[in-house]
């Protein structure tokens, strides 16, 4: 059988970047493998696109609690990729979470020097952020002004948000209105509600449920005053409510994480001619099946009549599920090492025996 083979995996969280699964994948095949690391508008967005040819930019923004942190976006061709948990995640945080302070600003200041630099188009992946501000921060960051009934400018967070007045956008960066945005993330949520932002994901960022009754009556007056237009549509929850601030005010556009970062690093190109393609991340598992890395690779894979494989860290989807997927079969690490604290600390050379096994299975090489 002719034709190279594609590996296009997600990262192993805290443990492997894509990059370095792809090329322990590649190695482990024996080599001739074309890499192309991917991700799905998270943790790793950058890295992905500086991994294809774009250029980091490292700039020092407010991290979510307001302290210097050195993010990056990566730039080419007047197009640039911004990654919220590059500046605003969970990671960001300098101590304990900070649910109904946490802000998006940083965020906001990462997409301000974008444009200061030319970029005329921004992706910007959501995933992982500290904060459920409704993007209110982000936008404060671009020249908005966010004041309460007796004109003075709101804290920091989504709980100041409930003494929200009046917004004034009249400050916004002025070449925003030249720049097209896209939404890269795989959540589908709405601003509020049930399904919303505070209730789903504010949990995550350690909000209690008092927390999380005040930051949704936060979201809710920051809708009332900015317009409710955007605040059902799919996608508006994303990031805590950044999604919703990047739809209404900025008009971004939403995509599927991966399938913008697919189009970003030349997926499609790299498909063509290609008899298997490895895919990945660090668990297979329900999410997997909704829009992450794998989901996306595994469809277009199919959608090309090329076989799909994966690679995890574990795997607890079984074959039924794998295989509506389009994933024809998975190569977890835990099939070679049942101790979690050894995969994750042992994931490059197990992966790459892992990749020998399935360069035995799917293109009869040896595994020895």
């Amino acid at each position: 059988m002719t034709g190279h083979v594609l590996v296009a995996p997600d990262k192993f969280k805290g443990s492997l970047t894509a990059a370095e699964v792809a090329a322990a994948v590649a190695d482990g095949l024996g080599g001739g493998a074309r890499t192309v690391p991917l991700a799905d508008g998270g943790e790793g967005t950058v890295e992905a696109a500086v991994s294809a040819g774009f250029r980091r930019v490292p700039v020092t923004v407010h991290g979510p609690a307001g302290q210097p942190v050195t993010a990056a976006f990566a730039v080419r061709d007047g197009t640039a990729v911004v990654e919220l948990a590059e500046a605003s995640g969970l990671q960001r945080l300098p101590g304990p979470p900070a649910p109904l302070t946490a802000s998006s600003f940083g965020t906001g200041e990462l997409i301000a020097a974008a444009v200061s630099a030319g970029c005329r188009r921004i992706v910007l992946g959501v995933g992982g952020s500290a904060c459920t501000d409704g993007g209110a921060g982000l936008l404060s960051a671009l020249g908005a002004k966010l004041l309460d009934r007796d004109g003075g400018e709101l804290a920091p967070g989504g709980a100041a948000l409930r003494d929200l007045d009046r917004v004034e956008l009249t400050g916004l960066h002025p070449a925003l209105a030249g720049v097209e945005f896209e939404l890269a993330g795989d959540v589908d949520n709405p601003l509020l509600g049930p399904t919303g932002a505070a209730a789903v994901y504010g949990p995550q960022k350690g909000a209690s449920p008092a927390d999380v009754a005040v930051l949704e009556a936060g979201l809710r007056r920051w809708s009332e005053v900015v317009g409710p237009r955007c605040a059902g549509a799919p996608g508006a929850g994303a990031a805590g409510g950044v999604g919703y601030a990047a739809l209404a005010v900025l008009g971004a556009r939403r995509r599927p994480g991966v399938r913008a970062l697919m189009d970003l690093v030349g997926f499609d190109d790299a498909l063509r001619g290609a008899r298997l393609v490895v895919t990945g991340e660090g668990s297979l598992d329900e999410q997997t099946l909704h829009g992450k890395t794998p989901a996306g690779v595994a469809g277009a894979g199919r959608a090309a009549g090329i076989p799909v494989v994966a690679v995890a860290g574990r795997c607890l989807l079984d074959g039924e599920q794998l295989a509506a997927a389009g994933i024809r079969a998975a190569y977890a690490l835990t099939d070679l090492e049942p101790d979690p604290a050894r995969c994750m600390t042992d994931a490059g050379p197990l992966l790459r025996r892992l990749a020998g096994r399935l360069a035995a299975d799917w293109l009869g090489r040896s595994c020895a």
